[in-house]
């Protein structure tokens, strides 16, 4: 979990047992977060494009996977092909038809009981009475319609002489008013299941006094929300809390039913239609609800009220399974419509993530609700910003960018090759300045005993015993009696993308920054990009640094400006260069620049110019070589005869390497001479 800045912890207590696949997972902290953005935040320094592509793409951190967009709309295909193949919508007809032909069997099992009865007596008259009413109300129920609504409207007029058919179908109308209102009306209470005459005045009120909030907001009243739901609370047992939760929840269900009517045959939905008039033939009751409809698509056109579905199960559904398919379907075009117009983790924080536990299952939906929550994650961890243009890196952020970039780099590096990169003399070489700073891996373990306990103690809050965890570990600083300074020089020219080579180089520029800032502080570091014109860059810049798109290696610029840079430092100076060009321009006599492919005399003249101006200044240059031509390679070996430097050549997956461990063993050995 991470903690607001400004709380107090207390102190962790673990404990420890044998893995048994129940125990919850570590969560994922913001620095965790941070690392996963990294490589992006490298590319271009921009956290809105970070979260965006971390959005879009997932990732998988500490064996736990994050499903991104397109995983998550994968699933929810799979889930709607799986809903529309469940069942037919217009099964529900088959419910109704069923019922009624179990009422009709009942009444004439009756009759036929009643004419047995009479034949069996001693009034003859009276059996032939019988006899002819059987015959003639079986005619009746022979003649009945083949389509449900006249079936219903027949046996409306009809006398039972079944009790319990008559009730069967005193029950089925009821039923069936009760499923037709719950078009509107979702989860009504057990008191509204079988919607009698009496209920259905009540409805008649509700959707009166409803429609009146409606024009009483519509005319800039305030309704009385609260009244409305002392005298008609027993239709919404779920309690909405305002009249916008009250009317989306009606809104979302009377869609449904409208997607049902539109993924129905037209004869389906001439039946149903009506069925629908015969049995709710109030019409102050009609004009209600489809005033109410009328007010509800205006308020929420989103809702696609004219969505229809095709389902093409074999199994036929009843109403309810009906309404319940429909409204999964339209849950499941709304989180479409929410995930694909999502251009950051924190839109997702709109979606309700038990719903979509329901219908997605318990990975997607989990994966939803941790993307929902980084955005949060990040700014109360420090790492960034919101502002009138969105996201920002807050100095922190940058620093960490660098130290995970430097990290990474480490990792890579086999022990042999660089080992730690501090020294391992202390005393010699080195005078205490009195300065602190918080452990960092590869420092030396010089601690500071009162700033590490007074850590400690503001962490746990006091008492004892005092219990010390790394976090609170806080080491001395040393200043170096020797001083590096450097100038690293970047090759910005179109070339360098092009060959998948800027990446790596600006994760050099980096780790270098955040190597010098948090184990040299006293040395100084300048950054120089160069490709038609050479700029300086501040360290803060960096991570929003980007290739320039012109052709172009002005190297001559680049040494000018790095040595001017220079001259304003003491201590040993020297320039790392990192490029895949030739110099292929320069700064004419008028200032301005001059591109010539391939390289012209009087370009090549005027850098190895610039080249003699640093050797006399007692610069070093090394160079590093990507993707050397065998034209660049003999260019460089002029530099390292002229200016006594060194020459790499390198690729782009190794580039790091080859710098940090050529800077950090530098910087050893000047420490070993001082010493």
């Amino acid at each position: 979990m991470v903690l607001r800045r400004g709380r107090r912890r207390r102190a962790p207590r673990f404990s420890y047992s044998a893995w048994d696949g129940t125990q919850a997972d570590y969560p994922m902290t913001a620095d965790d977060l941070f690392r996963q953005m990294t490589d992006d935040l490298a590319h271009h320094g921009d956290p809105n494009a970070a979260l965006r592509n971390m959005l879009q793409n997932g990732f998988d951190a500490d064996g736990e996977r994050f499903q991104g967009l397109r995983e998550m709309l994968d699933r929810l295909r799979e889930q709607r092909e799986q809903l529309l193949e469940s069942g037919d919508v217009g099964g529900v007809f088959g419910e109704i038809a069923e019922k009624l032909r179990d009422i009709v069997q009942s009444e004439r099992d009756n009759l036929a009981a009643q004419a047995e009865y009479s034949a069996g007596g001693d009034d003859a008259a009276q059996a032939a009475r019988d006899q002819a009413a059987e015959a003639e109300r079986n005619l009746r129920l022979d003649m009945l319609p083949p389509d449900l609504p006249g079936q219903v409207r027949s046996l409306q007029d009809y006398d039972f002489t079944s009790k319990k058919a008559q009730q069967d179908f005193d029950d089925l109308l009821d039923e069936l008013r009760s499923q037709l209102m719950q078009q509107t009306v979702d989860g009504m209470s057990d008191a509204m299941q079988s919607m009698t005459h009496e209920d259905m005045a009540a409805m008649k009120d509700m959707f009166a006094d409803l429609n009146e909030m409606l024009e009483q907001r519509a005319n800039g009243e305030e309704p009385d929300f609260d009244g409305f739901m002392d005298k008609h609370g027993d239709f919404f047992p779920e309690n909405p809390e305002t009249l916008d939760e009250l009317l989306e929840t009606m809104a979302q269900r009377m869609a449904a039913a409208q997607a049902m009517l539109n993924s129905m045959t037209p004869e389906q939905r001439a039946q149903l239609q009506e069925l629908s008039d015969q049995l709710l033939s109030d019409m102050d009751l009609q004009w209600q609800m489809n005033q109410l409809s009328d007010n509800l698509q205006a308020a929420f056109p989103d809702l696609n009220w004219g969505q229809s579905y095709d389902t093409s199960g074999v199994d036929p559904l009843n109403f309810g399974q009906a309404m319940d398919l429909m409204n999964d379907l339209g849950d499941l075009d709304q989180i479409e419509q929410m995930l694909r117009g999502a251009t950051n983790p924190g839109a997702l924080a709109e979606l309700d993530f038990e719903r979509a536990r329901e219908l997605l299952g318990d990975d997607t939906a989990r994966s939803m609700e941790r993307m929902s929550q980084f955005t949060q994650m990040l700014e109360d961890a420090g790492l960034i910003n919101r502002t009138e243009n969105g996201l920002e890196l807050t100095p922190r952020a940058l620093r960490k960018v660098g130290q995970n970039v430097l990290d990474d780099l480490y990792t890579k590096l086999s022990a042999d090759r660089l080992g730690r990169h501090n020294v391992s003399v202390s005393g010699i070489g080195h005078e205490r300045n009195f300065e602190t700073k918080p452990y960092e891996f590869g420092d030396p373990f010089s601690l500071n005993i009162e700033r590490t306990v007074r850590n400690a103690i503001r962490r746990t809050g006091g008492g004892t015993p005092v219990r010390l965890t790394p976090e609170d570990f806080e080491v001395e600083r040393t200043e170096r009696t020797t001083r590096t300074s450097t100038v690293l020089m970047l090759d910005l020219s179109l070339s360098m993308p092009m060959r998948d080579n800027f990446i790596p180089a600006k994760k050099v520029a980096l780790a270098l920054e955040s190597l010098i800032s948090g184990q040299y502080p006293q040395d100084y570091l300048g950054i120089v990009t160069f490709s038609e014109v050479a700029r300086e860059v501040k360290n803060h810049e960096l991570a929003e640094l980007s290739w320039d798109y012109v052709y172009g290696t002005n190297m001559q610029h680049g040494f000018q400006l790095a040595r001017q840079m220079l001259s304003r430092q003491s201590g040993t100076k020297q320039i790392l260069m990192v490029t895949d060009g030739e110099p292929t321009a320069h700064i004419n006599a008028f200032g301005q620049p001059v591109f010539n492919y391939p390289p012209t005399r009087e370009t090549v003249d005027l850098t190895l110019a610039e080249v003699h101006k640093c050797t006399r200044d007692q610069i070093r240059i090394n160079v590093f070589m990507l993707d050397a031509t065998p034209y660049l390679t003999a260019f460089i070996e002029q530099i390292t005869k002229m200016n006594g430097g060194r020459a790499f050549f390198t690729t782009n997956q190794d580039i790091g390497d080859f710098v940090l461990v050529d800077f950090v063993e530098q910087k050893r050995k000047m420490i070993r001479r001082a010493g």
